[in-house]
């Protein structure tokens, strides 16, 4: 008889603070912080934190002159992406020498389905070979599908493996604020408070009809099937593909010129240009994020007439996007991006 299948959701644990502290045997323990140029006097926000340092409150995304704050003792460190993106090859590569359907999801996260009849015991062995090829700890969620493997790394953390499945959905997941939901963030939250809905189980007993009526046809009932754990999602091998390009700058002194904003988005274009050119695939669509002081962030976006890889295309879409915020232009900016995003279910 074939033996069972189950669905592992490994997670790195602080990824990025550990690959540092690897590099910075002497940072072992101490609150680390990862993020822009490393300096919390200068503008710039939180990449990552290690577990000493999120103690404090600090969290991805915080500012770092917040962060400094918070945690004053702090290690503050740049970021360093291709020295991620070393020890994440290494991780992944271990992961594929296993029997398994591996989908890597980013950096730091994989999904694999397996066939076991021990799958705590195969999520040991996967725990025990990532730290010998790496010496970095990763937590693993075990389930029954997608879903709720990936919501099991969050019990499994730090360093742990948890399971959740069809068996033990309720009496882990019933009482817990719908924003527990891998899929559900704290506006789609509010709104379902708004309508009495605070809870997974009330979510999963909320007639669809009337929860499309609220979220549209689509997302209304997939709140509903979530809420329950019903995920049909398959674990795909194909390679690891980003979705977008991006490049971004936080400004020292906020921008109050609209023609300074201007040009700084073209920059900022043609750096995502030959990032996309790098990539080998055309961008489908441009987008364009400010931060407006003191910290209120937005994004606007643009479909291109056409796929294109060139600079003059990305650069009028990323203009038409900024174009958006045009009633907003008096606003100080303290930060602007510009992301090229790649057709879905493309390939390198």
């Amino acid at each position: 008889m074939e033996s069972p299948r189950w669905i592992l959701h490994v997670d790195l644990d602080q990824f990025i603070a550990a690959v540092e502290v690897l590099r910075r045997p002497e940072l072992a323990g101490k609150p680390v912080i990862v993020g822009g140029s490393g300096d919390p006097t200068q503008r710039g926000v939180v990449a990552t934190a290690s577990y000493e340092a999120r103690e404090y409150g600090v969290q991805s995304g915080m500012p770092l002159r917040t962060a400094a704050k918070r945690c004053p003792d702090a290690v503050f460190l740049p970021s360093d992406p291709p020295a991620y993106d070393a020890a994440s090859e290494v991780v992944m590569d271990t992961l594929r020498e296993f029997p398994a359907v591996v989908e890597v999801m980013g950096w730091d996260e994989a999904f694999l389905e397996v066939r076991t009849d021990d799958p705590e015991g195969m999520a040991a062995e996967i725990a025990d070979a990532v730290r010998s090829r790496t010496r970095l700890a990763c937590s693993i969620g075990i389930g029954d599908n997608k879903l709720r493997a990936k919501l099991a790394t969050g019990f499994a953390k730090p360093a742990g493996v948890f399971r959740l499945t069809e068996e033990n959905w309720w009496p882990v997941m019933g009482d817990r604020p719908t924003d527990a939901l891998w899929g559900i963030g704290r506006k789609t939250a509010r709104k379902l408070a708004e309508m009495g809905i605070t809870t997974v189980r009330e979510l999963a007993a909320t007639d669809a009809r009337t929860l499309a009526d609220r979220f549209g046809p689509t997302m209304g009932p997939w709140f509903r099937r979530i809420a329950r754990g019903e995920d049909r999602s398959p674990v795909v091998s194909t390679p690891y593909v980003p979705r977008s390009r991006s490049r971004e700058t936080t400004f020292q002194t906020n921008l109050t010129d609209w023609d300074e904003v201007r040009q700084e988005v073209v920059a900022l274009a043609r750096r995502v240009t030959a990032d996309v050119v790098e990539e080998g695939r055309p961008a489908v669509r441009v987008a364009v994020k400010i931060r407006w002081a003191p910290f209120q962030t937005h994004t606007r976006s643009v479909p291109l007439p056409q796929p294109s890889s060139e600079a003059a295309d990305i650069e009028a879409g990323a203009l038409a996007a900024l174009a958006k915020f045009e009633q907003e232009r008096q606003r100080p900016v303290r930060l602007l991006g510009v992301r090229a995003e790649f057709a879905s279910g493309g390939s390198r």
